[in-house]
């Protein structure tokens, strides 16, 4: 199985503390364990679209590789408890665009979650664009990680965490003198 789908250690919340990971991403072959509603188990988003009456089995969610078509979700996303977003390597901004898609275009409310090969430098922006919680890599320092969600005290640009530009926020556009 891929690290990044293992549950085990310990996750980065978006107000800065450390949980215990209890969710369990299944590969497409793996079976559903029974009783799993009492953990946070995720399939992938293929599997979950072709059988959504695993929702009625005690599945949570989904979870999205980089290629997956988050469309997909849009009709099952009031059932769903959680989505993941894989980050096979941390170049790869995929899920970034797939973070913006399910909070700010289709209105997921639920657990968003980056698992994967997450470094200390993407956690301001990954929060940016709505992830709640971050599974990082083993070698990023937990001090340091906390700290930088607190990169920036405000950012001009709009988001998932903060719809208007700050000019917005700061009391629309001023005149210009000719």
């Amino acid at each position: 199985m891929d690290a990044s789908l293992q549950a085990g250690g310990s996750v980065l919340t978006r107000d800065g503390t450390w949980i215990e990971d209890h969710w369990q991403l299944l590969e497409d072959d793996a079976p559903v364990p029974a009783g799993a509603g009492t953990g946070v188990v995720l399939v992938s988003t293929p599997r979950l679209v072709a059988h959504p009456e695993l929702l009625q089995q005690g599945i949570a969610g989904a979870w999205v590789a980089p290629e997956t078509d988050v469309s997909a979700l849009r009709p099952l996303l009031p059932s769903l408890r959680a989505i993941a977003v894989r980050f096979p390597v941390y170049r790869d901004g995929r899920g970034y665009s797939s973070a913006t898609i399910l909070r700010a275009h289709f209105g997921f409310r639920g657990e968003l979650r980056a698992v994967g090969d997450i470094l200390v430098d993407q956690l301001f922006y990954l929060q940016r664009v709505g992830f709640d919680s971050f599974g990082l890599r083993p070698d990023q320092g937990k001090a340091a990680c906390q700290a930088a969600l607190r990169s920036f005290s405000d950012s001009y640009q709009a988001s998932a965490t903060q719809p208007l530009p700050l000019f917005r926020r700061r009391g629309g556009v001023r005149g210009i003198a000719a």
